[in-house]
């Protein structure tokens, strides 16, 4: 799964800023902007709730 695509499509659909997306998911904007710039990749435990939050908004994960 290409986590800096899935990110920015679950913040489209939920209508966040990557700031509201890191305090969802206990992190810093910092993270999650790296995350979204293909710099770094979430931990296991930041991947399955990630998944989670795709599910839950019907985003295909690929």
């Amino acid at each position: 799964m290409d986590y800096s695509i899935t990110l920015k499509k679950l913040r489209e659909k939920m209508f966040l800023t990557q700031m509201e997306l890191a305090e969802l998911l206990g992190v810093s904007f910092e993270t999650v902007n790296r995350w979204e710039n293909n710099k770094f990749s979430p931990s296991m435990k930041l991947k399955k709730r990630i998944t989670e939050l795709c599910k839950e908004n019907e985003i295909d994960i690929q």
